[in-house]
């Protein structure tokens, strides 16, 4: 999930401290996962209590006979920088902005018009009330970012899901309670870098995808040539993104299912020896767990980070971090990934995404609306 206000009591995952000394490793641990909300389907909108993008969210556990995997302090040069660097989408395929102000903002997603709230939209539309007027579906409810609300459709009522397109994969979209549609659009400038690292690559790329969702950015990989691992906590989520597979005629693509909590697989994985070209981990802000087990993305992501550090293949191409709705500037993670990479050499460069406006022809650019912090360690 996105912006759930840092709770009192939070339990840290077993080990999320310091331990000074080069690379050593100590054991790991077991967080275990948040569930994703539940998806319906072939039936119109309704409410869906437990059904947000909501990021799976990793969970802390007890961690049973097995010692802690405690975070790394590391040594040597920091990676060189670049900041800030705004990344930036118009649009693809079936997606583009049409127009945004006053608190929320008019999307296009295929054949549809939709509103959506918007915080950051702080300034006044540029289309007239007519056009919003227009719109096929308006989300509706509590405008926090995760809070629950229902889809108003002015002109007739739609079915739960319909076809979209981006960046040549075929996949559902879908009217959510958490006013989701199950592709997060501003991702498509990450997507475009990763897609073109991975077609000029002259060997098959191996990308791990957290946090993976519906599975549009591991389709795109996997079109694109990739060996593909997509990991998400939710059974619901991981069925949606099989669909959009079979969408996108991918049944035979090489891609790995994994339901289960993000930081229980890094863990296996780093034990194992496992290696990635490319990571993408784009985790919750806040989650909770069926035990009470709580995710705080201020207390456990730099340990999150270090495992994903020591996943990277040799010849690594990169990895992403994302952030959404955190009161924190995007230095914060810039400098955390800095120095996370210590002695890694590379370049990081760090910023926001932002979504600029296209107008109704989905060709008149407009303002940039700023979706989220990210920052991301290349090598040079």
């Amino acid at each position: 999930m996105k912006n759930k206000e840092r709770r009192p009591g939070a339990k840290p995952f077993p080990g999320a401290k310091a331990k000074a000394g080069g690379d050593k490793r100590q054991g790991s641990a077991k967080p275990a996962s948040a569930k994703r909300p539940d998806e319906r389907q072939n039936h119109a909108p309704r409410r869906q209590p437990d059904l947000a993008k909501a990021k799976p969210q990793p969970q802390a556990a007890e961690t049973g006979s097995e010692p802690a995997r405690v975070l790394t302090v590391r040594s040597g040069d920091r990676p060189a920088e670049r900041v800030p660097l705004i990344l930036e989408s118009t649009g693809a395929g079936d997606f583009h902005l049409i127009d945004s102000g006053e608190g929320q903002k008019l999307e296009q997603y295929g054949p549809y018009r939709i509103v959506r709230p918007e915080a950051q939209a702080l300034w006044p539309r540029s289309l007239p009330a007519h056009v919003w007027e227009k719109a096929d579906a308006v989300f509706t409810g509590d405008t926090d970012e995760d809070g629950m609300g229902r889809w108003r459709f002015p002109r007739e009522a739609l079915g739960e899901t319909w076809p979209l397109a981006l960046l040549g994969v075929d996949f559902h979209g879908r009217f959510t309670a958490f006013r989701h549609v199950g592709v997060f659009p501003e991702q498509i400038a990450h997507w475009t870098w990763m897609k073109e690292r991975i077609e000029e690559a002259k060997r098959p790329l191996k990308v791990l995808n957290l946090f993976g969702y519906t599975g549009v950015a591991s389709l795109v990989a996997a079109a694109a040539g990739a060996e593909v691992t997509h990991v998400d906590a939710s059974k619901k989520a991981i069925g949606w993104a099989r669909e959009n597979q079979s969408l996108s005629r991918l049944d035979k693509a090489p891609i790995r299912w994994i339901c289960e909590d993000a930081m229980k697989f890094i863990l296996r994985e780093e034990r194992r020896g496992h290696r990635y070209d490319i990571i993408l981990t784009d985790p919750p802000k806040f989650g909770r767990g069926p035990n009470g087990e709580v995710w705080q993305l201020f207390d456990h992501l730099p340990l999150m980070l270090d495992v994903c550090r020591e996943l990277l293949a040799p010849k690594a191409v990169g990895l992403v971090l994302t952030a959404y709705s955190i009161r924190a500037s995007f230095y914060s993670i810039h400098e955390l990934m800095r120095e996370t990479m210590r002695g890694k050499g590379g370049l990081v460069e760090a910023g926001e995404l932002v979504i600029r406006e296209a107008g109704l022809d989905g060709r008149t650019p407009g303002r940039a609306l700023s979706t989220s912090l990210f920052s991301r360690w290349v090598p040079k």
